[in-house]
């Protein structure tokens, strides 16, 4: 997993709350389980004019022009302003792919739903969650200045605006280690791979029926 410790970018908005996984990513791409080759099909539905099929080239489909990631402007976001229960819907883990694969590094709302929360995390993709105000004076600013970018600093827990301004962040400390080691749960676990095998030959030892009875 891609190690986040601080990361600038250029801010795109989806400003609107109650964002669902599947407005994130439909449905009908979740046939495949690899983690990468959402990002085309990331807000599908709100991105394009036609509906959208696995495995389709998207190079050529008619594009929704008041999409606003489909402005120039937008174009190489790697920030991405949202409102208040983003995530929200059924728990698919397709969703952070799909905005991970896009390009963004972080998201950055009010609040969201405890699933996709989660699953930010387990895929190198950083969930700030800043006040309805704070992200009022965000968003503000964004529309107003076209290039607009902040500085994510996730050692500092601050999200650092253009005129200096910041703002402080809370995370679990757990969760913001394992994002600035770029460790997910199985390379987590392979930090004590010496220790697994090393219970695992004192256990063999000591219980052999039990090992053979495995094989």
């Amino acid at each position: 997993m891609k190690a986040f410790t601080q990361h600038s970018g250029l801010v795109g908005p989806m400003d609107r709350a109650n964002v669902d996984t599947d407005m994130i990513i439909p449905k009908q791409f979740l046939k495949s389980i690899k983690r990468s080759g959402f990002g085309p099909n990331l807000f599908d539905e709100l991105r394009y004019m036609d509906e959208g099929q696995p495995g389709q080239d998207c190079t050529h489909r008619p594009v929704n022009p008041d999409f606003p990631l489909n402005l120039p402007r937008y174009s190489g976001a790697s920030i991405l302003l949202a409102r208040k229960n983003f995530g929200c819907g059924s728990s698919r883990e397709h969703a952070p792919w799909a905005l991970e694969d896009y390009g963004f590094r972080a998201v950055i709302a009010p609040s969201y739903a405890d699933i996709f929360y989660n699953n930010c995390f387990k895929n190198g993709l950083l969930p700030v969650i800043l006040s309805e105000q704070q992200l009022d004076v965000l968003f503000a600013e964004m529309y107003a200045d076209e290039g607009y970018q902040l500085t994510i600093d996730l050692v500092e827990q601050t999200v650092v605006c253009p005129s200096g301004e910041s703002f402080a962040f809370e995370i679990d400390e757990f969760r913001k280690d394992c994002l600035v080691k770029g460790l997910d749960e199985i390379g987590l676990t392979l930090q004590s791979a010496q220790a697994i095998k090393d219970y695992e030959k004192t256990r063999a030892a000591q219980q052999p029926w039990v090992f053979g009875a495995i094989k």
